[in-house]
């Protein structure tokens, strides 16, 4: 019930303190709670700091030590990367270490973060393996300190440039790697990096002939020669801080929910407007057909799918983005003008380039 507190028991007797609407107040009373089978409004009221979870005794524990045999395999044995939950994906500056978001430390909150970003980043092995993969490179950088290397700037450039407000990816470009989606290895040095550690650590990793003849091969070549060099070498940084862990982390579910959404929501644009004509109309001639917001809601969640995994943009940022256009398609009371194919086929097109200019003048910036 909203704008009340609950009180439950669950069978190992731990406190939780379960609050309405993202706010903690000044003395709130610890209270007892199942979070696991409280009803989704009831579980988003619940602080981070309070789901006692960790790595150990899940699938994550598994991943990580796959990954840790990766460094050792790679002769990387003398840097001993260390892990904790986190709110998301994450390598601090400065820190040797990687924070992996809650959610994938239990089934129930997984549930939860695709009901509400549409999508699990992280959530199976090989995605998992992915993403630490590239968070081991930013905390390899960090642990030795690699940005100083005048190598390593001649291969990737400065890691004191600021990051951009956006960046404009070339996907034809054969001067990066391609490893998570969105050819993110073009948005920044340290990311460029990141990316290539990736590749390079990956097991199987054809990457000699993946990318022979280009500049990505010889900063694949700079990371091998890099793994030799340091494969006797203490890292120079061996903080175990752990910077924005679980525990540490009062707010709850809710508001970091919210939080992400308004982070992921594009804002509604009149550019639409002139594309949306093209393709649907307002002629009475058409009035007896289906209306338009009547077929992207009925072919919403694979419009949001396709453009997702074409872009490399969140789902969440496209259903935004969706929800928006289906508005205006009501406000302009347009309607179908042709057969359900062409009309998916062309309205997928247009979502695409709208969602690539999305990507271009975004102002702010979500780093992995």
């Amino acid at each position: 019930m909203v704008g009340a507190e609950h009180t439950a028991t669950n069978g190992n007797e731990r406190p939780l303190t379960v609050v309405a609407r993202g706010e903690i107040p000044q003395a709130a009373r610890p209270v007892y709670a199942d979070w696991e089978s409280l009803p989704t409004e009831e579980l988003l009221d619940v602080r981070l700091s309070d789901l006692g979870l960790s790595i150990e005794n899940t699938w994550l524990e598994d991943c990580v030590e796959r990954l840790r045999e990766e460094f050792a395999g790679a002769g990387l044995r003398r840097f001993r990367v260390h892990f904790w939950l986190s709110d998301e994906w994450c390598s601090p500056d400065g820190i040797p270490g990687i924070g992996v978001p809650f959610y994938l430390a239990h089934p129930r909150l997984m549930r939860l973060e695709r009901q509400m970003m549409f999508e699990v980043e992280g959530g199976t092995r090989a995605e998992c393996m992915r993403l630490l993969r590239h968070e081991a490179g930013h905390a390899l950088q960090h642990a030795y300190k690699l940005q100083r290397r005048s190598l390593w700037q001649r291969a990737f450039g400065r890691a004191s440039e600021p990051y951009p407000d956006f960046y404009r990816p070339n996907p034809s470009s054969k001067d990066f790697v391609e490893h998570l989606d969105g050819w993110y290895a073009q948005a920044h040095p340290v990311e460029d990096f990141a990316e290539t550690f990736a590749v390079w650590l990956a097991p199987r990793s054809n990457w000699k002939t993946q990318y022979a003849d280009s500049r990505a091969l010889e900063k694949l070549e700079y990371v091998d020669a890099l793994a030799a060099d340091l494969s006797m070498k203490k890292p120079q940084v061996r903080s175990r801080a752990r910077p924005y862990s679980l525990p540490q982390l009062r707010h709850t579910l809710r508001r970091h929910y919210e939080r992400r959404q308004d982070h992921y929501s594009p804002g509604f644009s009149v550019e639409y407007d002139r594309d949306l004509l093209k393709i649907f109309s307002d002629s009475a001639r058409y009035r007896n057909n289906e209306t338009a917001a009547s077929f992207l809601r009925r072919n919403r969640r694979q419009i949001r799918e396709q453009i997702s995994l074409f872009t490399g943009e969140y789902q969440f940022t496209v259903d935004q983005v969706l929800r928006d256009i289906m508005g205006r398609c009501r406000e302009l009371r347009l309607r179908l003008t042709r057969g359900e194919r062409q009309t998916k086929l062309d309205f997928a097109i247009m979502l695409t380039v709208h969602t690539v200019h999305l990507l271009h003048r975004r102002d702010t910036w979500h780093p992995l």
